[in-house]
């Protein structure tokens, strides 16, 4: 079964909604390790809408599992990167329009502005993964640019309107990664995906982790982070 990756940014929105000291994102982090997350994630955007600087250095020193970074490819965010360390760094695409990350990073269009930034943060011991649509092209562009990893956005799959949508992207989504497999990448997954839903993806061989978000902070306003995470972690073993 994939490990899962509890990203805790919507913890920080509901904070920042007042610009006051709580709900701490740290202690949701310490929380959602208690419940059985197998490592936390949190994107910090050029707006700082949610996620601030001061919570990526602390959670890098309370994080007991994995720190993963989600990153825009900029100069500003590679040197946060180098200089905090987390274990992985995430590139996705980032707009100051959107409410959330709205599709995967295109990696053939922008490959010569990435190879120098995957290779500088490789450089400096931080492991690369990028946030791609579940497009073949892709897989393999992600593969030349020699990031450890892949995650695969599964929107177009928890967002599908009926069963025929649903299995196609179910099928764009094992297509992916079972390509990734095949080049050597890491292959992870998410975006979307909830407690109804998530079994169908954990279930493919090839995904290694699942990055869920705001279905965990929704169901923890109501039941405890730890509890939520708990929940999911039943669902992605199919419990």
């Amino acid at each position: 079964m994939p490990r899962l990756g509890v990203n805790i940014d919507h913890v920080a929105t509901v904070r920042q909604a007042r610009r006051v000291a709580e709900p701490d994102p740290l202690q949701a982090a310490v929380l959602a390790e208690l419940g059985g997350a197998d490592g936390i994630t949190v994107h910090l955007r050029a707006d700082r809408r949610h996620i601030q600087d001061r919570d990526v250095e602390i959670l890098r020193q309370v994080v007991k599992t994995r720190l993963n970074l989600e990153l825009g490819a900029t100069q500003e965010m590679v040197r946060i990167a180098l200089t905090v360390k987390p274990d992985q760094v995430t590139l996705v695409p980032e707009r100051r329009e959107e409410i959330s990350t709205e599709g995967g990073l295109d990696v053939v269009l922008y490959s010569v502005q990435l190879k120098p930034v995957v290779k500088m943060l490789q450089e400096g011991g931080v492991a690369v993964s990028l946030f791609v649509d579940p497009d073949l092209e892709q897989v393999k562009e992600a593969h030349k640019l020699d990031a450890h990893a892949m995650e695969i956005n599964t929107a177009a799959y928890a967002e599908a309107r009926d069963d025929r949508a649903r299995a196609a992207a179910l099928r764009r989504v094992a297509d992916a990664a079972r390509l990734g497999r095949k080049l050597g990448l890491t292959v992870n997954a998410g975006h979307g995906l909830t407690y109804q839903n998530v079994g169908t993806i954990a279930a493919l061989p090839e995904i290694s982790e699942l990055n869920i978000g705001h279905n965990i902070v929704a169901r923890a306003v109501l039941v405890g982070m730890e509890r939520a995470v708990r929940e999911m972690v039943a669902a992605i073993r199919g419990r």
